[in-house]
Parts: structure tokens; sequence; C-alpha cells
């Protein structure tokens, strides 16, 4: 892919401009264009692989989500070439919308799309075309989403409809069903699980905020506009500390080929003027992530996104993965909506919250600890409240990274019995610089784990209550293979309970288990010990010493499962 020179002026940390998004947006949409069929209603990019939707709604897939660019970039000659693909789609070629389909996602991208440009595109159609495709998009206002993000797609959809006067009376029904489903699901301080349960990932910024924001801006409802949008905003606070100081986005939830999709929240707050964020940080974050994808291969020889993280790597798919699902990653290109002299395209970058300073946040609705070290840039993520089985290992292992992934023989897991599982994750609570959680694990064994962290520098502690006497205990810490070995190194170092090789053995009741554990890119690093201290009080207590003095306990057991305690400072 051809960019500009780097403006190292502007973009000290980055080099890139919006000059370097126009180039990319321009690249990517050349390089999809030899690849329409059906008269430009379907792109099918090259590769052995399927989705589970089949290979016409894969098609469909590939016009939605690349007409989605071309209207983030208000590319008049390629928004040309998709209305030539709407009237051939409408006409026969694609799949109808119905109940929980493939369909009923892409029909979003193309309602969204048709919404954002509309002189340029809806309002130069036929006649004909245009009711023929209102008449295919009606099917979303009433057909059955999957319990989940998914319900923001007729959403999406309506709100286009009734603009334009389609069925006006069902557009709204479908806005207010799908927008009142969804506070079920808010939990606080800018939070969304997608669907029932626990599942926190990515799916909170390119969905769960996505939609409403965007609908409430376009249909310049204020009263929306200031529910949704302030807690975007309130997201973004959390949201910018998720970021790498090379620009990686953690490493964590599904559908992670869409890679710097990652960066959609951070435009549309400043789209929306609703964001905690300076506009230079706004987009060093996400030019650092553009930057860090097109870096390390996610663009093929041929100029298309592959199925994968850096390059292709089936590693990171779901079933529902076909050739095209990596063009989401168009909603990266929200921020081309903002006028060239828009302070976030003229202000110098400024560093991300990972550059600033060594920080340990708590995030308290996904029970999450966030520990990053300016030293190495690398932001470290302890799960203890997010979890979706279905997509494990990404949302179920206990910690993940910036610069790891998480791999095949269980890195960050407490095996028990030979059983990594780690199953009914309770979150225990989290506060300054530890976070808490209970899950099941080997059958009936119930583990509460409970990790304190400083700097780079992570105290590790399992209880292991309910398993039969001498059941085997593995504990396992960051993975470091693959991209990242070389770069970084881990450590993990036994301290109560564990042997050498990091395995024990329960005894005849509750049995406790600590490692230390550092995750770093310094090279020459302090030895672990000579930065805490660790020494069992009991089963059920453990004291802890930082090499700066100050104290720590933590105490098992309880109606609240774990308590930690600051020597001196009554927390």
């Amino acid at each position: 892919m051809h960019l500009p020179p780097a403006d190292r002026a502007l973009s000290p940390y980055t080099g890139y401009t919006r000059a370097h998004w126009e180039a990319a947006a321009d690249a990517l949409l050349a390089a999809v264009e030899p690849y329409a069929a059906r008269g430009g209603a379907l792109y099918h990019f090259p590769g052995d692989r399927e989705s589970w939707s089949g290979h016409l709604s894969d098609g469909l897939e590939g016009y939605a989500r690349t007409l989605l660019l071309a209207a983030f970039r208000r590319d008049e000659t390629a928004l040309q070439r998709y209305a030539d693909g709407l009237a051939a789609g409408v006409s026969g070629v694609w799949p109808r919308i119905e109940d929980r389909s493939q369909p009923l996602v892409e029909a979003a991208s193309i309602a969204l799309a048709l919404r954002l440009t509309r002189p340029l595109l809806w309002d130069r159609l036929d006649e004909g075309v245009r009711q023929r495709a209102a008449a295919w998009l009606g099917d979303a206002l009433t057909a059955e989403p999957w319990p989940c993000n998914w319900e923001l797609f007729p959403v999406t959809v309506g709100g286009f409809l009734e603009e334009i006067g389609y069925e006006t009376e069902a557009s709204r029904k479908a806005i207010e069903r799908g927008l009142e489903r969804i506070e079920d699901w808010y939990l606080g301080e800018g939070w969304y699980t997608d669907g029932d349960g626990r599942k926190f990932d990515y799916y909170n910024g390119w969905a769960m905020h996505l939609y409403p924001v965007l609908h409430a801006w376009l249909a310049d409802d204020d009263r929306l506009l200031d529910l949704y949008g302030g807690r975007l905003s309130r997201h973004l606070q959390d949201y910018a500390r998720l970021f790498g100081a090379d620009g990686a986005p953690m490493h964590q939830g599904r559908s992670l080929t869409y890679r710097f999709a990652t960066t959609a929240p951070l435009w549309l707050g400043a789209l929306t003027d609703r964001t905690p964020l300076p506009p230079g940080q706004t987009r060093r974050l996400a030019s650092g992530a553009l930057k860090y994808f097109l870096d390390r291969g996610a663009v093929n020889p041929q100029g298309l996104l592959t199925l994968g993280w850096h390059g292709p790597d089936p590693a990171v798919l779901q079933g529902y993965s076909g050739p095209a699902s990596p063009y989401w990653a168009s909603k990266a290109f929200l921020g081309l909506l903002l006028p060239p002299d828009h302070p976030v395209w003229t202000t110098p970058e400024e560093p991300g919250p990972t550059e600033r300073a060594d920080a340990v946040t708590s995030l308290a609705p996904p029970n999450w600890l966030l520990h990053s070290t300016s030293s190495d840039g690398i932001v470290r993520l302890h799960n203890h409240g997010s979890e979706d089985a279905r997509y494990d290992p990404y949302y179920t292992r206990l910690a993940y990274s910036t610069v790891t992934g998480p791999s095949s023989s269980y890195d960050n897991s407490v095996i028990v019995g030979g059983d990594p599982s780690r199953a009914g994750i309770e979150p225990l609570g989290a506060g300054e610089g530890w976070v808490a959680s209970r899950h099941t694990a080997g059958g009936d064994a119930r583990v509460t784990s409970v990790v304190l962290a400083r700097g780079a520098v992570e105290v590790r502690a399992y209880l292991v209550a309910g398993a039969v006497p001498g059941t085997a205990v593995r504990v396992t810490g960051w993975s470091v293979a693959g991209d990242a070995g070389g770069v970084v190194r881990a450590e993990l170092v036994p301290v109560v309970g564990l042997s050498d090789a990091l395995t024990g053995v329960t005894g005849d009741g509750d049995t406790l288990f600590v490692a230390l554990a550092r995750l770093t890119g310094e090279a020459d690093a302090v030895p672990l010990g000579e930065l805490v201290g660790v020494r069992a009080v009991g089963v059920g207590e453990l004291a802890v010493r930082w090499s700066d003095g100050s104290e720590a306990r933590v105490v098992f057991g309880g109606g609240a499962g774990v308590r930690v305690l600051g020597v001196g400072s009554g927390e």
C-alpha cells in the first residue's frame, strides 16, 4: 500500500495525517473493485474459506462492508459503482433478510451508508430502484435478531427508512424496540455486555456505542445524543487505555479480524463532540492502530485485508468469519466524516495514556484490572469478570495483553486436575491495584483468584477449595511465542504451594497457590524477588510487601470471598 511520506511535525508519534487515512481508504477500495460480481451486487474475495452463512451471503457481506468504506470516504466514483450494485442486488441477487440471518447484519451497513451519503447515492437512484431497495431493507424491521448487538441492526435500518418516509410507524417501532433492549445490558460507567451474561469486549465500541450514537447524531436528537453520547464519553476514559504504545489494541474478545475497527469509538467521540480525549490524542491512538496493522501484514500483496490479526491467522476466526468479514475494519474510517480543518486533524499528536506514565486502573463493570508501563508501552488486562464459553480462549483466560495472544497451551490459567476450563466466573471486586474473582475448575473445585499489580509486576494468588486431596494444580503465565518472542519476555516464579515446575497438589482443605509474574519489554529488569516479597499467613491470608515499603494483605474467605487491605490505609 502506497502512503504519503510521514509527517513528523504534525504527527510525531505515528507520522500519519488525514492524507494517510485517505490514501489507505483509496487503496482498500481500489483493491476490492476487481472482485465485484453480479453487476456489482456481490464482492467475492479469493480464498477457500466460507462462513457458515454460505457463499451468497458472504458476497453480500463484501458489498455492504466495502460500501461503508466508500461512504466514509465520500468517494463519488466508488459510490456510483455501489449504486449500480445496489440496483442489481435488490433486483433478485441478494438473499432476503430473515430471522437471525447474516443479511440482517449487512443491511445495517447498507442503510447506514445510504443515510450518510443520501445526496450522493440514494437521491440519484431511479425511483423503482429506491422502492425495491426500501422493500428489501424493510424486512429488517421485523426480522428477529440474535439477542446481542444484533438488536441494533434494525435500529440502524429503521433510522434510514424513517428518514426517507418508508413504513415510518414500523421503522419507529424497530428503533424503540432495539434501543429499549440494550438498556438491559448497560451496566454503567460506559460499559455494556454484548447480550445477557458478562460478555465484555470490543463490541462495546464498534457496535453497542457506535449505532445508537450515530443514530442520535444523524436524527439530530439531542435527548438521545446526550444519553448515548454521555455513555460513549465515559467509555472512552477506559477505552483509551486499551492501546499499547506501538498502536496495538488489546488482544481480547472475538472478531479480532476486524483489526482497526477498534478505532471507531475514538473517532465517534470526536465526530459527535462526546469525548474526554484531546483531539491530538484521539488521532494518535487511531493512527497508531491503523499503522500497527498496516506495518504488520494485515493487507496482502493484492491489497486485500486478510482473515487474521497481523497477517492470515485462522486462530482468531469464528464460524461466522467469511472472506469479507475483515472489512468491518471500514468502521475505522469514520474519522473521514470530520472536515479537514477539524482539530482532530490539525492538532499535533499527543501521547496516549500508556505513554504518559505507568498506570494501574480498575474497571468496575467488567471487573478488569489494566496495568501499563511507559518504559515498554505494554498494556496488560487481568480478566476477572468477562466470560463467553462459545469464544474461549478470548474471554475466559485470566489475563491478556497488547503484545501476546492466547496460546493453545492455556496461558494465564489455573489448571486443576488436568482441567484448564474456567467456568462460572463470579466477580469479587476490584480496587486500587488489585482485582479478584471466583470460578469453577476441575469439576467441583472452586478457585478464588486475586492479582495485585504494580508496574509490570504481578502477584497472582489462587485459593483452591472443594478439590479432592492430592489433586494436581498447575499455574501458567504469559506466552510470548510468535510475534512477541524476542521483543518481550515473560516470567512466572513460584512462591507458595508450587514447585519450580509451577505445579502443586491440594491438601485436606482449602489450598493456597501463589506466584509472581511479569511481562516486560525491559532487557535489564530488576529481579522480581527484589521488587516484591510475599508470605502466607496461614491458609487464607497473604502478606505482600513492595520494594518501596508499602504493604498489602489479602484475606480469603467470608461473604465477600476476598478482601485486599492496604496496611496503614484502612482499605
